[in-house]
């Protein structure tokens, strides 16, 4: 399992009775988690909690909240380090469907790929495709590189940016691009235009700004085919991450592998990313990651 632990300004608390009961900085959050069937979710600790998260029966939900603001800020230390270049920063803010505009399992990534482009010893350029509120970009321009930021969402990318700044990404690491991330691939390969790394979020469903329609089922392995074109002769890493139920760590490995081994040789490693449950000492699976390299 590749396990986000090194995270002081969240805390995945306790998990129990389809919940997760979270610190997000100064405030304690109990959010909706359809992969904890087992019992649990009661208690002084989460009945204290700032916030909570209740679905509706008609679908969706609604959060109901005591004493905390609308938005605050969380930091991250890349690697555990604490200089400049590895300090991350987040608004965060309770949202609809439950998010709060970070993925915290995504931790896990950011130190290792941060860490290859450290280390890679020469310019990398990344494409980040539904981009989502720019976690990865914030940690690939901290390290490094030239990140060109890509998501369907006007308003995720408004959140990138403000996230961006308040972290000090320099204003020419991240190129903001609000596209349907198909096309938007396709206009790069009619381009020319190389990358040295490339990032993907897919959600298992959803529309770009022009009522484009995307199946993760139908669409991901089309889309994966599409990249190789747009990586460089000497490519640093392709990472694939996906929170659809179903669809396993190795299955996004081999997507990855039948794509880009043919042509640059490499390795796919996938697991499971995971976040320590502080109560227990369990970890607790949320999404699946395929990592290539060569």
């Amino acid at each position: 399992m590749f396990i986000a632990s090194n995270w002081s300004d969240y805390a995945l608390l306790d998990a129990g009775g389809g919940k997760r009961l979270e610190r997000w900085g100064d405030y304690v959050l109990v959010r909706p988690d359809p992969q904890v069937i087992w019992a649990g979710g009661e208690g002084g600790g989460w009945r204290k909690a700032h916030g909570v998260y209740s679905r509706s029966s008609g679908g969706g939900g609604s959060w109901v909240k005591k004493e905390m603001p609308e938005e605050w800020e969380i930091s991250y230390n890349l690697n555990g380090k604490t200089d400049d270049d590895s300090v991350m920063r987040f608004s965060v803010s309770p949202m609809g469907f439950k998010h709060t505009g970070v993925f915290p399992e995504q931790a896990a990534n950011w130190d290792w790929f941060s860490d290859l482009i450290k280390k890679a010893g020469r310019p990398i350029k990344l494409l980040n495709l539904f981009a989502y509120t720019g976690g990865a970009s914030i940690a690939a321009a901290k390290a490094g590189a030239f990140v060109c930021h890509v998501d369907a969402s006007k308003g995720m990318v408004a959140r990138a940016k403000l996230n961006a700044s308040i972290s000090g990404v320099r204003q020419d690491g991240i190129r903001f691009i609000v596209d349907d991330c198909f096309k938007f691939v396709r206009r790069e390969q009619r381009r020319g235009n190389k990358y040295d790394a490339i990032i993907l979020d897919p959600p298992s469903y959803g529309r770009g700004p022009g009522g484009e329609k995307w199946s993760l089922e139908a669409d991901l392995d089309s889309l994966v085919a599409d990249l190789v074109p747009l990586l460089s002769d000497n490519p640093l890493f392709v990472l694939l991450n996906s929170y659809t139920a179903g669809l396993s760590p190795s299955t996004c490995g081999y997507i990855l592998g039948l794509a880009l081994k043919p042509r640059f040789g490499g390795r796919v490693d996938s697991d499971e990313l995971g976040l320590p449950v502080a109560a227990s000492g369990l970890c607790l699976p949320c999404g699946a990651s395929a990592r290539f390299t060569v």
